[in-house]
């Protein structure tokens, strides 16, 4: 019997999404639910599981075909074996009447690579996303790779310790040959055979944008574009929030089982702030204003494949411990790629930190619909004035970008001003002053 796979649905007004990755072969098994395609759409990648055990039998579309929810793209036979062929697996499907209403319109793309014989190659070009991200990150080549997970396959330790070897000066173990993996091409800055190379030689390397870069991109235009966007700025003494933290960070950790970090006081921050200035935290709809009773904090989390911005429900009702864990919970996953769509939908204000990768200032682009994001940055001495005395404190630049069609000049200051007088001292959260 089989049984055919489709696209599932991908969030609130996402219709389609491009096949970045097969998962499986055809002749391979797979276990119910178990992940056999990845889909990636404008905003996160997606796992299609299996509905059913069994084996796959077919691939109705290629990698980096565009695919719409619904469309069917894979078929499982329920009683063929592990270790059939490719067409074995298709024949078998075939002639039974279930496998009756295939989409023409993938039809025409079903090329499957075939498998070789050896399993254990095979599995090395089966890449989950946090697979990928290590060798993007460590410049490693996955074909050079032998995989010690399960049927073969890439583990992220395998990348970790090919890196080390490297490191290392460790040999380089080329594997048998094999055409080149077709779903993941090695990363830009992986090395060229020395025999190649010549002295002076330019190289360029055309790669095609995945959907979420070009949404990004898209979605930064069209910000620009739109709003009359402007930036205000200031500084804040970081010296209370961090007294706070080297006293009560090991009672925290110790009581809630996360770190206490400078996120959860920013959005703590952010929502005392808006209670006086609600324009920031409001958006333009046609010609309408539409002003939140409640604060969604989008924070901006950079991930293998661009940045992606995750949502704080209801960030204003939520406790320090809620704050950090939600947001080490977001982080942990952008890097394994597992957010999902609901993750990333709405969000009535971001918050964005650039320091953490060194930033000293910046100007935020606004993430369409709202109208306004916080720019976050590095912490450092500088030699500032207090009661007559110049003294070293550790001061961050704060940068607000907003919509000026929304939020007066005035406004602006107002709520950055208030995120300042909060963090410089923190009991103002706690009286909510």
């Amino acid at each position: 019997m089989a049984t055919d796979v489709a696209v599932p649905a991908l969030g609130e007004s996402i219709t389609e999404g491009t096949l970045a990755q097969w998962l499986k072969k055809p002749g391979e098994a797979v276990a119910a639910d178990e992940p056999i395609a990845t889909l990636e759409t404008d905003k996160v990648s997606v796992d299609v599981p299996s509905p059913v055990a069994g084996v796959l039998s077919e691939t109705l579309a290629n990698e980096g075909d565009t695919v719409a929810v619904g469309a069917l793209i894979a078929r499982i036979d329920e009683k063929a074996t592990a270790g059939a062929t490719p067409a074995q697996a298709a024949a078998a499907a075939t002639t039974n009447p279930a496998g009756a209403g295939e989409n023409p319109q993938l039809r025409g793309s079903e090329h499957a690579p075939e498998p070789t014989a050896n399993g254990d190659e095979d599995a090395i070009t089966t890449l989950s996303p946090a697979v990928r991200r290590a060798v993007l990150e460590h410049h490693v080549d996955p074909s050079k790779i032998r995989g010690t997970g399960k049927d073969g396959r890439l583990t992220k330790d395998d990348v970790l310790a090919a890196a080390e070897a490297a490191k290392a000066g460790g040999p380089v173990h080329e594997p048998e040959a094999r055409a080149p993996a077709p779903t993941a091409p090695p990363p830009q800055s992986a090395p060229q055979p020395a025999a190649k190379v010549q002295t002076g030689e330019r190289r360029e390397e055309r790669v095609k944008m995945t959907r979420l870069r070009q949404t990004v991109a898209k979605r930064l235009k069209e910000a620009q574009n739109t709003a009359a966007m402007l930036t205000t700025f200031n500084d804040v003494d970081m010296s209370a929030v961090i007294e706070a933290r080297a006293k009560y960070k090991d009672l925290f950790e110790k009581k809630h089982g996360i770190r206490l970090g400078f996120m959860g006081f920013f959005v703590k921050a952010v929502a005392l702030a808006a209670k006086d200035v609600p324009a920031v935290n409001g958006s333009i709809e046609g010609d309408e204003i539409v002003y939140h009773d409640y604060l969604d904090v989008s924070v901006a989390v950079s991930a293998p494949k661009g940045l992606v911005v995750p949502v704080i429900r209801n960030a204003d009702r939520m406790s320090f411990a809620e704050i950090e864990k939600t947001i080490a919970d977001f982080g942990k996953r952008a890097k394994e790629g597992s957010l999902t769509v609901e993750d990333m939908t709405g969000g009535t204000f971001t918050i964005s930190n650039g320091g953490v990768f060194g930033s000293l200032l910046s100007t935020p682009i606004i993430n369409p619909p709202q109208s306004a994001v916080l720019g976050m940055h590095r912490i450092e001495e500088r030699p500032v004035v207090k009661n007559g005395q110049i003294v070293a404190k550790p001061m961050m630049y704060l940068a607000l970008s907003y919509d000026h069609r929304l939020i007066d000049g005035r406004e602006a200051v107002t709520f950055l001003v208030r995120i300042k007088e909060a963090i410089e001292d923190p009991t103002r959260l706690l009286i909510d002053l």
